[in-house]
C-alpha cells in the first residue's frame, strides 16, 4: 500500500507516529475514517495503551483533509492488504502441513531426565533441527529445504557441491601473475535471499558464527564476510540434512582463539613488532 503517498494526498502522518499503521490501533483509526469519522481527537482515542505516542501526538498526524474519494481508495487498497494476507496464511498452513508429513527424528536430552537419570526421548523435525542454527528462523528453514531439498545426499554429494550450486564458494581471477577476488555467481535468488538473512542476523550473536564475521569483516569487508557465513551456514545445513541423527552444537565465539597455531601466532606478532621498528628476541618461559 503506498500509503505515504496516499496520506501524502490527504494530508493524514499516521505513519510518522505509528511504527505499524496496520496494528491494532492504526487499523481501528484507518476503519474509522473510512465509516466517516473526521474528529482527529475522535480518531486518537481508538488507540491501544500500548502505542507510545500521545493523544496530541496521534491528533495532530490525524489532523487533514480526508475526504470521500480517499475513504475509498484506502477500502479498496485495505481489501486488497486483506486478500493477500489471507493467501499468505493458507500457503504457509500447507508448507507447515507438508513439512509436518515427514516422520521427525528422536533424540535423547540429556539436559532434561525421566527421574530416573535416563535422558528424556525428544522428537524434532528437520525445520526444528535446522532452527537451533543461530540465524535460522522455521520460516528461513522452510525456505531453504524448498530450495534445495529434503535428500541432499542424493543430489549434493560433498558439502562443496552444494557451495558450489548456491554459488556462494570464494572466486579468485587470474591475470597474469596477479590472483584477485571476483564476485560470486547469481545462484537460486531465494535460497540466497534466505541465506543472507540468516547471516546478517548470525553475525549479531556471540556464536562461531558471530565470531566468524567479525574476524572477517576487518580485512574483507562486510558484504564478503556476510557471503562467508552465509556459506558456513549452508555447509551446516547439508551436514544435519544428509544425517539425520545429528543435532547442531555451536564451537563457540572463542573456537579460533583455542585452535590456534602458537607457532603461526608468534610469528604473526613478531612480524608486527618488526614493521613496527622493533628487533625482538624470544626467551621460552620454563615451567
Amino acid at each position: 500500500m503506498r500509503y505515504n503517498r496516499f496520506g501524502h494526498h490527504a494530508q493524514i502522518k499516521l505513519a510518522t507516529v505509528l511504527s505499524d499503521i496496520y496494528g491494532v490501533s492504526g487499523r481501528a483509526m484507518l476503519e474509522a475514517l473510512i465509516a466517516g469519522e473526521r474528529s482527529p481527537i475522535a480518531l486518537a482515542s481508538l488507540a491501544h495503551g500500548t502505542v507510545k505516542a500521545s493523544p496530541a501526538q496521534l491528533a495532530e498526524a490525524l489532523r487533514g483533509g480526508f475526504e470521500e474519494h480517499h475513504a475509498f481508495m484506502m477500502r479498496t487498497l485495505l481489501d486488497m492488504i486483506d486478500h493477500l494476507t489471507m493467501q499468505i496464511d493458507k500457503l504457509t498452513a500447507r508448507i507447515t502441513h507438508l513439512f509436518a508429513d515427514h516422520a521427525p527424528t528422536t533424540f535423547t536430552d540429556t539436559d532434561s531426565t525421566d527421574g530416573t537419570g535416563q535422558g528424556l526421548l525428544v522428537p524434532m523435525s528437520d525445520i526444528e533441527r535446522l532452527d537451533e542454527i543461530p540465524g535460522i528462523g522455521p520460516g528461513t528453514a522452510q525456505v531453504i529445504l524448498a530450495e534445495t531439498g529434503l535428500d541432499l545426499a542424493a543430489v549434493f554429494l560433498t558439502p562443496g557441491h552444494l557451495v558450489s550450486w548456491a554459488k556462494l564458494p570464494p572466486r579468485t581471477i587470474q591475470s597474469g601473475n596477479k590472483n584477485t577476488s571476483g564476485k560470486t555467481g547469481k545462484g537460486n535468488p531465494w535460497l540466497r535471499g534466505a541465506l543472507g538473512e540468516a547471516a546478517i542476523s548470525a553475525a549479531r550473536t556471540g556464536t562461531f558464527l558471530g565470531a566468524r564475521y567479525r574476524r572477517l569483516v576487518k580485512r574483507r569487508g562486510h558484504m564478503k564476510a556476510l557471503v562467508a557465513v552465509a556459506r558456513s551456514i549452508l555447509v551446516i545445513v547439508w551436514h544435519l540434512m544428509t544425517n539425520p541423527h545429528s543435532r547442531f552444537r555451536d564451537l563457540g565465539s572463542d573456537w579460533h582463539t583455542r585452535h590456534q597455531d602458537p607457532a603461526r601466532k608468534t610469528r604473526d606478532l613478531v612480524r608486527q613488532l618488526n614493521a613496527l621498528g622493533h628487533d625482538v628476541t624470544l626467551t621460552p618461559t620454563t615451567a
